[in-house]
Formats: C-alpha cells, structure tokens, sequence
C-alpha cells in the first residue's frame, strides 16, 4: 500500500537529458522525456491506440510520437497528431503526470494532480552550494527496508567494519536524541570520545581520538537527509553544536518504490571538508557506493528471508526507535488519505 498523493523522486535531472526515459514508479509504468522548449514531461508509458510503450518513442517537437502508428502525445498526454486522420476523437489520451525539477532532482507526484502542492517538495540547496555526486540503483527489495537500514546506524558496527564503523570501542560513549515530526522523525546519533572510522581518517588529518555525529531527518513516504561529520575532541561538536574544521558529509536519499518487491535508490554524497578538491569528491563517493554495495547485499538477503518466512514475527530493539517513529508518520498519512484506521494499514514489521 502506498501513499499517492506525496511527491516522490523520479530521478536526477541530467538522466533526462536526451530521449524518452522509462521507469517504473509506485506499479505504473511512466515515460519522462524533454520537450524541444526544456521542459520535463512525464506520461503513462502506454499509446492508448494499441498499448505500445512509448519510451520506445520519439520526441517530436514538443510532444512524443508513439513508434508503432505514429501517434503523438503533448506533455499533458493529449493526442495531437495521428497519420493520415484529421479528426482527433477526444478519448486518444493518455495520463500525465506533475513533475517538478528542483535542486537537481526530479519530483513525480502520483495521486490526484489537484492536490499537487509543489511548495510540499522537500528542498536540498546543498547540490547548489557543495560539490557532490549522484548515482540512481534499483534494488531488489521493498522501499520501506531501505528507509528502516538508514535509520538504525548501529548496524554500521556490524556491516560496515572497514569503511564506516569506529571499531569495538570501549572507551566511547553513544548518546541518541529522537524528535518525531507531523512528517517523519529527525534524530541525532552521538559517537562521543571515538576511535575515527577510515573513511573520515583518510580525508582529514585528526590529531587523535573524535566526537562524531550524524544527523538525520525522514521525510515521508521516502525521503532522507543525512549529515554526518566529526571533529577532534574538545573542540564543541557536542558542546557548543560546532560542525566546521574537521570531517562533514551530506547525503540525500530518494527511496521510491518501483514494485512491492523493488525500489528505485537515489542518492548524492557532498563533501564538506575539501571542497575546493574534486579528488576529495570522487574519493569521497567512491567509499560511500562501497559502503552502500554492503547494505545492499544485507537488503537483498533479509527481504529474501522475509519473502520465504514472511508469516514469522520479528521484535523490535532499543535501536528502532527512529524506524518506529518514521512507520507510524508513513501509517498515519496512508490512514489519513485512504479515510481508515491507521491499524488497518498494513506494513512491514
């Protein structure tokens, strides 16, 4: 069950930057493509004439010619032109969709286009101001266990040993503050007094031990902001909020669901620390995408798991308190826009 009416992440702009685009979105087949005028269109990806997809298209002028009879459509899915017929009956239309291109990313929204709120899309100046980059991943498992893995970072001890974790550390201290919103949850997560794990080490010079933080805010149905940095102890991370001068990432995260059982991942990392160094940018994404091959391998195992013996409870831990926070907003906002009791929305555990 999904929630419609919400903006959700169709991609990076500059991957529709030539040529029709298919993509799969929430179980609808969807075709963006760029007008001659600049502008991004999306449309259901099927000629209504005899169903042929139209990312197979081209585009034509303004509108997207279906390949098959020659049919074309306008970015608001009217049918404009058929071959050889002068009158147009008025059914020959197909859905559109709103799209919006904001911070480098492109918003599809999926419910009714009346109630498309564009001021609702989640802003992210950072790809304006930090030098950053992206990567789109399709992954084989459902949308909500991506958004769940990002929102407990103690597994980061466990599955990322060699690339984000700070060790087994007995000297350090961990200190975690969660706030629910009307539209997710933000929570800071303290690794105070700790051993500086690899991928911060390599990029700045810490004279010794550090107090780390990461900060996280989840936005539903599928949105993530991320910033994650350290400095050296007694410096006033932690006592005085300071974030300059030593190591600082951001992430943002697109979750869309493309099926039940797949998901669309987009994600950008912004380099805070040397940011007048490309080299620190590309090396600084290289770990990330390592880091994240790791969490994609756990995903695609654990929905593996959950698809077989999906009918066998799991509990919940001290750590989940985010993930619970961020699957109550996602329930109430189903519940809200289907007019049901949130206990009848049914996600999973």
């Amino acid at each position: 069950m999904y929630l419609q009416n919400a903006w959700y992440v169709a991609g990076w702009s500059s991957e529709f930057a030539a040529g029709p685009v298919g993509r799969v979105l929430l179980d609808e087949p969807i075709v963006f493509y760029r007008g001659q005028n600049g502008v991004l269109a999306a449309l259901e990806d099927r000629c209504c004439h005899r169903a042929m997809p139209l990312s197979h298209g081209q585009v034509i002028g303004d509108g997207l010619r279906c390949e098959y009879h020659g049919l074309v459509f306008d970015a608001g899915g009217r049918c404009i032109d058929i071959p050889n017929q002068t009158a147009i009956p008025a059914e020959t239309c197909i859905r559109a969709y709103p799209v919006e291109e904001r911070d480098d990313l492109v918003w599809i929204w999926m419910g009714d286009p009346q109630r498309a709120a564009r001021d609702e899309i989640v802003r992210y100046p950072y790809h304006g101001t930090w030098p950053y980059k992206c990567k789109s991943e399709r992954l084989p498992c459902n949308y909500l266990l991506v958004s769940d893995n990002l929102l407990d970072q103690t597994h980061a001890a466990y599955v990322h040993k060699s690339t984000l974790a700070s060790g087994i550390d007995k000297e350090a201290r961990t200190e975690i503050e969660v706030k629910p919103t009307p539209d997710g949850v933000r929570f800071t997560r303290w690794m105070l007094n700790c051993i500086p794990p690899a991928l911060y080490a390599n990029a700045v010079r810490f004279k010794g031990r550090v107090d780390r933080w990461q900060e996280f805010e989840y936005v539903a149905p599928s949105c993530i902001l991320q910033f994650t940095g350290a400095l050296d102890v007694g410096l006033g991370a932690y006592e005085q909020g300071k974030r300059d001068g030593g190591f600082g990432l951001r992430i943002f995260y697109g979750i869309t669901p493309e099926t039940e059982h797949t998901c669309w991942f987009f994600w950008s990392t912004a380099n805070g620390y040397r940011q007048n160094d490309p080299a620190a940018t590309d090396e600084l994404f290289q770990s990330i995408d390592d880091a994240f091959k790791e969490d994609d391998l756990v995903l695609e195992a654990q929905y593996a798991t959950m698809r077989r013996l999906g009918d066998r409870p799991l509990v919940n831990i001290n750590s989940d308190v985010a993930r619970i926070h961020a699957r109550r907003a996602l329930e109430r906002k189903i519940a809200a826009e289907r007019g049901i009791a949130r206990e009848s929305v049914v996600t999973l555990p």
